[in-house]
């Protein structure tokens, strides 16, 4: 029988090294975009939004992108700082803040598209194999979220 507690059987041990190994792919590529990870995830979402032309609450965005406002909040400003998002308060509710894009922040988009072939360029895994990883840690992360 395997070890249980040896740090090669532990699955949380496999994501944390691909977790890690995908953001340092990423951090060359995106600073060419002058954006960090966590910053790209989130105009990831505003660009997905601004295509379907819907506004973007801070706490849709934090439920997206499975974040706290304590860890969204700073996000946010750093953008709004460099003229990349707006953010506004509802003239409905005070309470609810509202994010959009600028027209700087969605003319990144252009740069950014070409990431995601960046990342695979060089990278010895057909695309198939990676769409069905996707796939598969979508269910086993909906499994888990359910099961709390």
């Amino acid at each position: 029988m395997d070890d249980l507690l040896a740090l090669d059987n532990q699955i949380c041990f496999s994501l944390y090294a691909v977790n890690r190994a995908v953001t340092s792919r990423y951090r060359p590529l995106l600073a060419e975009l002058d954006l960090t990870y966590p910053q790209y995830l989130v105009m990831l979402v505003l660009w997905e939004r601004a295509r379907a032309d819907r506004p973007t609450r801070v706490s849709d965005l934090g439920a997206r992108l499975r974040l706290d406002s304590g860890t969204l909040t700073p996000l946010l400003k750093r953008l709004a700082q460099r003229g990349l998002i707006s953010r506004d308060r509802s003239l409905v509710d005070e309470r609810v803040v509202t994010i959009s894009l600028t027209e700087k922040g969605a003319d990144l988009r252009e740069l950014a598209i070409q990431v995601p072939k960046k990342l695979l360029c060089g990278l010895d895994v057909a695309p198939e194999r990676l769409l069905a990883l996707r796939n598969e840690l979508n269910a086993v992360l909906k499994a888990m979220e359910i099961r709390g």
